[in-house]
């Protein structure tokens, strides 16, 4: 139903049809900001902001458009807005905060302070080498409260500066912190850059190039590699022969590897001439996946260089060097602002 400029039809039900408000055509969610308002002029400031004088879903802002868009159920959301909408019907459903939600496990406490790694903590723990306000904890799961004082061996605990090392990584490197087997890991390639104990985000084989993040920050670890955050990879890939446009549609489409159905976000040759070099853009972060998928179709990777993870690039670190992320790039990492 539309309701003429100026004037509202008495008794008319304004959940039905376009509303519009001074000629112009309001979507379902800006209808409810509106409620019974009739101008535009009689909304707070936020919301003339939203609508003000545009009359097109496509005059609005990107960000506008997202949230509004032409999206009519929830399964059509990004992940991110289902991730706050979810199936949460009530206010109470939502995640607690406060003072409750600072409170962190034992283990992950320890680690934290880097003394040990999380499983390490946890036979410290079962050992009874560690106390909390004097009281000895040999339970796993206790959790430790802003204020708390954590001892072990005596000594009492405080958690360690974040540190964030972005690193050009080169062949010949494992992506470990300690590897008996290994002649050389990443961690020695940053040996003395920081007191702190950090680790590789990640991991990317022996003979993988690029950028490789290396952290002690669990948490943004722990955003950045699992799955249901679906970080962006692009990597520059050199085949041992020419790659048939045919297969590339393939990679392109998706196929069944012995763990599952895979398949690119993006493909294209990364040189004009020379159709052995390929971009490839994934979110997957399963083992070996980019070799995976070529060796599938026939092909050997002969070079496998990551150049995008999370964000950042290797843009001016030379091959084997490092330099430490920028506050910007490190509050852009844990707002999750990058794809």
């Amino acid at each position: 139903m539309v309701i003429a400029r100026g004037s509202r039809k008495p008794g008319a039900n304004s959940k039905k049809g376009n509303a519009r408000v001074q000629g112009k055509t309001l979507h379902k969610t800006e209808r409810k900001l509106v409620g019974n308002k009739k101008k535009p002029g009689e909304l707070p400031k936020t919301e003339r902001k939203l609508i003000g004088n545009r009359k097109k879903l496509g005059e609005l802002p990107k960000t506008e458009r997202k949230l509004i868009g032409n999206k009519k159920k929830l399964g059509e959301l990004p992940i991110t807005e289902r991730k706050l909408i979810g199936n949460r019907k009530k206010f109470g459903e939502l995640p607690k905060s406060g003072h409750e939600s600072e409170n962190i496990r034992l283990n992950k406490y320890i680690a934290s302070t880097g003394v040990c790694s999380r499983r390490e903590a946890d036979e410290f723990i079962r050992a009874g080498l560690v106390t909390i306000n004097g009281k000895l904890v040999t339970e796993l799961g206790v959790k430790v409260s802003p204020g708390d004082v954590v001892k072990y061996n005596g000594e009492t605990l405080k958690e360690e500066k974040k540190v964030y090392i972005l690193m050009n990584k080169p062949k010949d490197y494992v992506t470990t912190v300690e590897d008996p087997h290994a002649k050389r890991t990443v961690i020695d390639l940053v040996k003395g850059a920081c007191k702190e104990r950090i680790y590789p985000v990640g991991r990317l084989d022996r003979n993988t190039t690029g950028v490789l993040l290396l952290t002690n920050d669990g948490d943004l670890t722990k955003r950045l590699t699992h799955p249901r955050f679906e970080k962006l990879k692009i990597y520059h890939v050199q085949l041992n022969k020419n790659i048939r446009h045919s297969d590339m549609e393939k990679i392109a489409t998706g196929m069944t590897l012995d763990d599952g159905f895979i398949k690119a976000d993006a493909i294209n040759y990364a040189d004009p001439v020379d159709k052995t070099q390929i971009g490839v853009e994934i979110h997957s972060g399963r083992n070996h996946i980019v070799r995976r998928i070529f060796e599938h179709l026939g092909y050997e990777v002969v070079k496998l260089d990551r150049v995008y993870f999370a964000g950042l690039t290797k843009k001016n670190v030379p091959r084997g060097e490092w330099r430490f992320l920028s506050e910007k790039e490190i509050t852009m990492l844990k707002m999750n602002a990058y794809k």
